[in-house]
């Protein structure tokens, strides 16, 4: 039986404990180095089971993208984050993942239209698209708040590869993960860094042979290989896995758009079941629960 993710130690295992939204202590990860995060995402057989907050998670009160939700979700359970930098007029990179500010912000328009200044001007929507009173972070900012809590995992939204290792650079926070789509990309960021870890895109036997003939090392790397399993990505699995590589499966698209609690959670504890090592969903506190006994 799997247990659930560390807690407050370096790469050990432990179990989550109470998930009451009444203490405001965080649940984070104490790794410093990329190496220590390496050695913390390797599969080993007997791994813990870890969430991811898609773009921080998503709940009343708390919009998506922003370090006042990523701080709520530790409250509850540790957790690491696919986040969405995006570059702004003045080229300022924030963290938003639309194109355009409509949905989750009280702006209208392309982020790439608007100054930093005057998209500090807006306030974020959570997901019921209520006005709260958080503005849109830099993804400099999110990168030192994660710093010794978290990792954030930055998706690719278009802004230049040299702009992002800039950032990172700057940042003093090294612990960061890069989604990443191919192994072109890949390279670019291990030249700069050998130690760099990526959650890279392999939902195909061609996309592994890819990396594979690239020799893009495995163990900077954990593997995204959809939405739900099939056939196809339950051999993959077995291949990454004997490569060490932990695998994740996304339920933003489908359990968690189930609209029973009950049914999610069960669906949450059956992907694991299934053999996925991590769970990306936009609800990162109620998987946390669903599989915090099991």
């Amino acid at each position: 039986m799997k247990r659930f993710l560390v807690v407050g130690c370096l790469i050990g295992i432990s179990t989550i404990g109470s998930l009451s939204a009444q203490t405001s202590a965080l649940r984070t990860y104490k790794m410093k180095t990329l190496k220590q995060a390496q050695a913390f995402f390797h599969y080993k057989g007997k791994n813990p089971r870890i969430v991811s907050g898609h773009r921080g998670g998503m709940i009343k009160g708390f919009p998506e993208n922003s370090i006042e939700t990523f701080e709520n979700t530790l409250k509850y359970t540790n957790a690491f984050y696919e986040v969405d930098p995006r570059m702004t007029k003045d080229s300022v990179v924030v963290l938003m993942h639309d194109a355009t500010l409509d949905r989750t912000t009280t702006g209208k328009g392309k982020v790439a239209d608007h100054t930093f200044a005057e998209l500090q001007q807006l306030r974020l929507k959570d997901p019921e698209g209520n006005v709260t009173d958080f503005r849109i972070p830099t993804l400099m900012d999110a990168i030192k708040w994660s710093k010794g809590k978290t990792v954030l995992n930055l998706d690719n939204k278009g802004v230049a590869y040299e702009i992002i290792y800039k950032i990172i650079k700057e940042s003093g926070n090294p612990l960061v993960m890069l989604t990443i789509h191919s192994p072109e990309q890949a390279r670019f960021y291990l030249d700069q860094d050998p130690e760099i870890i990526f959650s890279v895109h392999i939902l195909s036997k061609k996309a592994f042979d890819a990396y594979e003939a690239a020799g893009i090392p495995w163990k900077n790397m954990i593997a995204y290989i959809g939405p739900k399993f099939t056939p196809e990505n339950k051999e993959l699995l077995k291949l990454l896995h004997s490569k060490g590589v932990m695998c994740m499966i996304s339920a933003a698209p489908t359990t968690d758009k189930l609209t029973d609690k009950k049914e999610r959670a069960g669906g949450y504890r059956a992907i694991f079941a299934e053999g996925a090592d991590i769970l990306e969903s936009d609800l990162p506190i109620e998987v946390a629960a669903a599989i915090r006994n099991k």
